[in-house]
């Protein structure tokens, strides 16, 4: 048996202001009772591109501008994930095909959905079968090395997807604001995997930021990834766990920050891909996103609790674990 879950980029008027905090989080499936970490198990991962174009992007600048995101993932020296072009195909994204593919698909109905990633996932073993992106065709793109107005960069966008497409879900990292006619505008954002896409025009989106290098480094180890440490703990509230608190880890040597959520019931939480060195943690209630983004809608995600500090600074070492931390929250 396999089976077909999906996750969107949303446009900002639907999705709730974020606060500037990093977080990865890595896609699972249940299989025989146990969680399983959604990645590829054989490299390089191929790739098919649909010979569809679009005003303003044709064939050949689709497979040139997700080229260049798939090539910015692989450049990650910290991470071993490669990918290969397997060519072009009539095959639209979204069949159950085996074969991985991206392209542009019309969805004017989605009219609020710029591009979606699918996985096909073998429900027996939980292996990861085959991932599909399709991009919104109902939106105007642009290929452009500089942007160009009122158009969404393909390239941004493209990397988010393939974040997904490798196994990284969204970030809690962002700024957005109201904006008059409603909907949010994105002021800054990072991590790539922020789920609010940058205006038209903007390709601030083509650059991956310390937490998207984190996670997937967290997810596929390279040799580089051997100095890298983790943090880990548990994150209470009258002496019970809590889930999907979110936990920054701030570096005061470099500004930098990466992040992760409590993913159980017992509020335990590690958050990989570090560097060697003090960290300043943080943990505080995810009360200002669209939760829908980040978890399983049927989870009950605990909002009522402080921003909390443990009493210490806490030491990543080379290559090893900070061992558990414990932090106590109260109510708000």
């Amino acid at each position: 048996m396999r089976r077909r879950a999906s996750v969107a980029l949303l446009l900002a008027l639907v999705v709730a202001q974020a606060n500037p905090a990093l977080a990865y989080l890595k896609f699972g499936t249940t299989v025989g009772g146990r969680q399983v970490t959604l990645k590829w198990s054989q490299m390089p991962v191929r790739y098919f591109v649909t010979n569809v174009s679009v005003p303003g992007v044709s064939a050949d600048d689709f497979q040139a501008a997700v080229g260049r995101a798939f090539a910015t993932w692989h450049a990650v020296e910290t991470a071993s994930i490669s990918y290969q072009l397997g060519g072009a195909t009539n095959a639209a994204p979204g069949r159950d095909d085996g074969l991985s593919t991206l392209g542009f698909v019309s969805r004017p109905d989605l009219d609020r959905v710029l591009a979606s990633t699918s996985f096909l996932v073998d429900a027996a073993t939980g292996a990861l079968v085959e991932s599909d992106i399709f991009f919104n065709a109902a939106f105007p793109w642009s290929v452009a090395s500089g942007g160009e107005a009122n158009r969404f960069d393909l390239e941004s966008i493209a990397l988010h997807e393939i974040g997904h497409f490798s196994g990284l879900g969204h970030s809690a990292l962002g700024e957005t604001e109201l904006r008059a006619g409603g909907g949010r505008t994105v002021l800054a954002a990072e991590a790539v995997m922020f789920p609010i896409a940058f205006a038209p025009g903007s390709t601030a989106g083509r650059r991956l930021k310390a937490d998207d290098i984190a996670g997937i480094s967290d997810l596929y180890p390279a040799g580089g990834a051997q100095a890298l440490g983790s943090i880990s703990g548990r994150v209470t509230k009258n002496g019970a766990g809590i889930f999907g608190a979110h936990v920054v880890a701030f570096d005061p040597a470099t500004g930098s920050m990466v992040a992760n959520f409590t993913l159980n019931a017992n509020g335990q939480f590690s958050i990989g891909g570090l560097s060697p060195g003090p960290r300043i943690v943080r943990v505080e209630p995810l009360d200002d996103a669209d939760l829908d983004g980040f978890f399983d809608p049927s989870r009950q995600v605990d909002l009522d609790f402080r921003v909390a500090f443990p009493d210490r600074v806490v030491i990543v070492p080379r290559g090893g674990d900070s061992g558990e931390i414990a932090i106590a929250v109260v109510a708000k």
